[in-house]
């Protein structure tokens, strides 16, 4: 078995999937206890909005830092690293706060190691996936990006579960349970082949990928893509509570979960039935139906067919990144680690951006939510742009 595991690529892959669920952990499990940590440490509510802020602040520099660094690391030792500082970070929620003279300082500490830890997965997955000696790849990348999702929605149920019988004054108890899951991969990710991203003789520098106008194009797609997933992902729990006058939790299982079921389905679906959809015609479609969702969330009077609209646009938003990703590694296969760590730095500030631009119009418009959406449906209609200018050479789709 253990031989099995250190030569089969498909062990890769597995490892990679928890890797995806590992960061959804990391970013989604803490929002979940905004209100207790405000609770136990008095807390306000600046400190607590600064915890994401540092939070994706720390993910942006380590995806920066690594364009340069991670070759030098290594692939196998850095997605080692990674999940050290995910697990640290977990158990350093449930243990930091006493440990510290200073609570507050205590959980900004596991914020920024397990930030550290969601940051370099998030450059090191799509590489070295890609790299495995699979077929389909665009499909193999859309299946590992699903993992994100079904590891966002077992986030909120399995904690709301937890809370819901054992009380959510035990959430140590949970974030120790959480970084099981990480420690898990630590040894997992010691043992699977890791395949060279690109020979170093055929990689580009930086200096010449920055010349490169498709890679300009592909920055430019992943900001849209983050930024329309997450303008939306972001604020339907909300949109829900507004409209529907529903409470939190039902919020957030009708908004937030929805959304990340309906876009881990679409990476699924494209997964197992790629051989029949290019990628092109996938990503140019689900463009369009995202534009179709913003403006029925926009424009309808009836709010059960907004909350529809919002949880449906996962299923467009779905492709958008992991689509991104493979046309980038067809069109740019020297690109090497540098390019996955700048499209993932993209990704990122597109993921800040558009709930921001979201909220900012909101706020302008005295808490209107529509009125952010009708401003931020230009993302996916750039994205529908910058797709129709990429050519895809037909026998790429069957690289190996």
């Amino acid at each position: 078995m253990l031989q099995r595991v250190k030569s089969g690529y498909m062990h890769t892959i597995y490892a990679s999937y928890i890797g995806y669920i590992t960061q959804a952990i990391v970013n989604n499990f803490v929002p979940l206890l905004f209100l207790t940590l405000a609770a136990d440490y008095d807390l306000t509510l600046d400190r607590i909005t600064l915890i994401t802020t540092v939070n994706f602040a720390v993910q942006l520099l380590v995806d920066f830092l690594s364009a340069k660094y991670i070759d030098m690391i290594g692939y196998r030792r850095a997605v080692i690293i990674a999940h050290v500082a995910a697990a640290l970070g977990l158990i350093g929620l449930a243990v930091f706060p006493t440990l510290f003279g200073n609570a507050y300082a205590g959980i900004m500490a596991a914020v920024v190691l397990y930030a550290i830890g969601g940051g370099i997965i998030e450059v090191l997955l799509s590489p070295i996936v890609e790299a495995c000696p699979t077929e389909r790849k665009e499909a193999v990348m859309s299946l590992l990006h699903s993992f994100y999702c079904w590891g966002h929605v077992a986030v909120v149920l399995l904690s709301t579960a937890f809370f819901h019988f054992f009380g959510i004054e035990n959430w140590k108890i949970l974030a120790l349970v959480w970084a099981l899951v990480p420690v898990f991969n630590i040894v997992y990710f010691s043992l699977v082949p890791i395949y060279p991203i690109a020979p170093e003789q055929e990689k580009l520098s930086i200096k010449g990928l920055l010349k490169q106008k498709v890679f300009w194009l592909m920055i430019v797609l992943m900001i849209c893509a983050g930024a329309s997933e997450q303008a939306v992902s972001q604020w339907v729990s909300t949109f829900a509570e507004s409209a529907l006058h529903v409470s939190k939790t039902v919020g957030d299982l009708a908004g937030t979960c929805a959304f990340a079921v309906f876009m881990g389905l679409a990476r699924a679906l494209y997964g197992k039935y790629s051989n029949f959809i290019p990628l092109k015609k996938m990503m140019m479609g689900s463009a369009v139906l995202c534009i179709a969702c913003y403006l029925t969330a926009i424009f309808s009077k009836n709010p059960y067919a907004g909350l529809a609209a919002c949880a449906i646009c996962g299923f467009s938003v779905g492709i958008f990144w992991p689509g991104t990703f493979s046309i980038a590694a067809m069109r740019l296969p020297a690109g090497g680690t540098a390019m996955y760590a700048f499209m993932a730095l993209a990704g990122d500030v597109g993921c800040s951006s558009g709930p921001s631009v979201v909220g900012f119009v909101a706020n302008m418009a005295e808490g209107n939510l529509k009125a952010g959406l009708s401003v931020a449906i230009l993302f996916p209609i750039v994205m529908l742009i910058g797709i129709s200018f990429i050519r895809i050479k037909k026998h790429t789709a069957d690289r190996k």
